[in-house]
């Protein structure tokens, strides 16, 4: 047996949707600019290639909770998403193979802090502050592909106090995702454990403390989480 100096973190997971068992996590991709009507409401051309920014494995927060309102911005943004498990690794994988790595999939939030996110991009600074704080990866129960399939199209959607402020569909997706896989898989080995946010349609917004807020993606699940109080304790 290993000894370790200092006691080992938890092991991160997300909830399996109609299962006990839970899915281990690794590592967090996230697609940014990934529907053409979101990537011109932030002010840049759809026709980019896609691009990434990692999450680490414990922002993930399960369906339920209740999030702080985080430190550091007084503007806290929603950006639903499909969420996609990685089951089988990869590096190099070819885009028709790369739906045999999927595991399955799940609904999830990206919380962003639009404030910093603009001042890194004004500074032409990495985004981390601004995507990869405490509890910014809420992610719904994972179902399995045996159950999903490869969802190509279905309304995806976001509501805040049961007002919806994202509405779309899969269909939208400028990179889909065997191109998703395939093409982060060129920079990294995928390995069993990685989620991979795929990006999030137009109608991101503020949330602020006190806010429900709830989504889904069709024949793939659904989200709720609310947002608390600022946690003045840390």
């Amino acid at each position: 047996m290993t000894d370790f100096v200092l006691p080992p973190p938890a092991i991160a997971s997300v909830a399996v949707a109609g299962s006990a068992e839970r899915f281990a996590m690794r590592r967090i991709f996230c697609v940014g600019r990934n529907y053409a009507a979101h990537a011109r409401e932030l002010g840049n051309d759809e026709r980019d290639p896609p691009f990434f920014f990692t999450k680490p494995a414990d922002a993930v927060v399960d369906s339920g909770a209740e999030i702080p309102y985080p430190p550091l911005t007084s503007n806290l943004h929603h950006e639903i998403e499909l969420v996609v498990a990685i089951g089988k690794a990869g590096f190099g994988i070819p885009r028709a193979e790369a739906l045999a790595h999927v595991w399955g999939y799940g609904v999830g939030v990206d919380l962003t802090r639009r404030d910093l996110q603009d001042q890194a991009k004004k500074a032409a600074r990495p985004w981390d502050w601004s995507k990869a704080f405490d509890r910014s990866a809420p992610c719904g129960p994972l179902l399995p592909v045996a159950k999903s399939g490869h969802p190509e199209k279905g309304r995806i959607w976001l509501a805040v106090n049961g007002e919806v402020k994202q509405d779309g569909d899969l269909a939208e997706l400028i990179w889909p995702v065997a191109d998703v896989v395939a093409i982060c898989s060129e920079a990294v080995e995928l390995q069993p454990g990685d989620l991979i946010f795929t990006g999030t349609p137009a109608g991101v917004g503020a949330v602020q403390a006190g806010d429900r807020i709830t989504g889904g993606v069709d024949g793939v699940g659904t989200i709720e989480v609310t947002i608390g109080q600022p946690d003045r304790k840390r």
